[in-house]
């Protein structure tokens, strides 16, 4: 099942624009590709958008 960027704020809270929303969708559907497990691919993704957010910082935009 291929994820939209619509579909990413039922699974973080953090995908607060829609370039993270965009980027947690790449990233959920490349891993799901490359795995066959759409639970690691959900944390993946989970896990890149909340790395972005740290790095850039306070208010988590740049």
């Amino acid at each position: 099942m291929p994820w939209r960027p619509e579909d990413a704020p039922r699974h973080t809270r953090k995908a607060e624009t829609e370039e993270l929303c965009r980027v947690w969708a790449e990233v959920a559907n490349k891993t799901l590709a490359e795995t066959g497990d759409e639970g690691r691919a959900i944390r993946t993704a989970n896990a890149v958008v909340a790395r972005l957010l740290r790095q850039r910082g306070p208010g988590g935009r740049e």
